[in-house]
């Protein structure tokens, strides 16, 4: 006679996923601020909104994102601690631009086998990077689908809701002929061209993750790995203190594609080469990969996480108040009259 069957024996632990719940709270717990009324273990997240009633006309902005092919470092590296901030950046850093305080955040976890002490590592840099956002962690999915994914292989997504004054979300419309074009510094690739980056790195070159490249100044597997910035305090400071007209968050497309999405359709940015500093990981992925200059305009950040737009009277302001909190920035060019687009000259 055939055994009986169960869940269990079909590939998913249904106990397992129920016994990470408590740890899943206690991890989120530091993130949670009085507008949370109900986080994680019900159906459904509760949230007050909080600060709504001192706006005239309160809006929601929201955002979702993954992680993409960087997950593959993770899977070859066995390391996965800041995997999680990385998906937290790439959603908080789209809904920032437009002026909005994240509220709370939402994780998705696709896996083929849950496995405890994994999953407990995504989590904690998840919530390292709500912290960082200053947003709370309020709940998400731990999804087991076996047969769809491989041994220690898992897919990761998020989720970010923002709150926004809506006269203060800024206005393409109000950019002008002349006004200063200002680059954040990036923390490196961040998470975005990694499909690349591997195909060029380790089935080219043939690099090993572990192994110490002299010019990144540590492993491969350390500097691919580097967790994506969060911009969140530092752009919600921004437009407090400045008259900031646009910004754009610089992911997949790299700038050619992201800064025109803030734009107005009459104005054009030249940017100037050579005006901000550029990680030695792109040099080595450029030289290795033999990839124009193009290519990598338009798949890679080149250095830049974040690119500002504000009237040429207050740029050196933003730029030695970014400095003063210790994050670079650079001057690197401005809006000229002619059809939405750029130039990197």
């Amino acid at each position: 006679m055939a055994a009986r069957l169960t869940y269990k024996s079909a590939g998913v632990d249904i106990d397992l996923k129920e016994s990470l719940i408590p740890f899943f709270r206690r991890i989120a717990s530091p993130t949670r601020g009085a507008h949370v009324l109900e986080g994680i273990g019900g159906f459904g997240a509760i949230i007050g909104l909080n600060g709504a009633a001192k706006m005239r006309t309160p809006v929601l902005v929201a955002g979702t994102d993954g992680v993409g092919t960087k997950l593959k470092i993770a899977f070859a590296t066995g390391r996965h601690d800041t995997i999680g901030i990385d998906c937290v950046a790439m959603c908080v850093n789209d809904i920032v631009c437009h002026n909005a305080r994240p509220l709370f955040f939402l994780d998705y976890i696709g896996c083929g086998k849950l496995d405890q002490s994994l999953a407990l590592a995504i989590v904690k840099g998840i919530a390292k990077g709500c912290a960082q956002a200053q947003m709370a962690l309020v709940g998400g999915e731990t999804a087991q689908m076996p047969g769809l994914y491989r041994r220690a292989e898992y897919d990761l997504a998020g989720f970010a809701v923002g709150l926004a004054e809506r006269s203060r979300i800024p206005n393409p419309a109000k950019m002008r002929a002349g006004d200063a074009i200002i680059g954040l510094a990036a923390s490196g690739l961040h998470s975005n061209g990694f499909s690349l980056v591997r195909k060029v790195l380790i089935d080219r070159a043939k690099l090993k993750l572990g192994a110490r490249v002299a010019e990144l100044g540590g492993t491969l597997g350390d500097e691919l790995l580097r967790p994506t910035r969060i911009y969140v305090g530092t752009a919600l400071e921004l437009f407090d203190r400045f008259s900031i007209k646009g910004l754009a968050n610089i992911t997949g497309g790299g700038v050619i594609e992201n800064l025109p999405r803030v734009m107005p359709k009459n104005l054009h940015a030249t940017i100037r080469r050579g005006t901000w500093t550029v990680p030695p990981i792109f040099n080595l992925i450029a030289r290795l990969g033999k990839i124009d200059q193009a290519e990598m305009d338009r798949t890679f950040n080149n250095g830049l996480g974040m690119v500002a737009i504000a009237s040429p009277d207050h740029a050196d302001a933003i730029v030695k108040h970014l400095r003063s909190r210790k994050q670079r920035a650079f001057i690197i060019g401005e809006m000229t009259r002619g059809a939405r687009g750029m130039t990197i000259a």
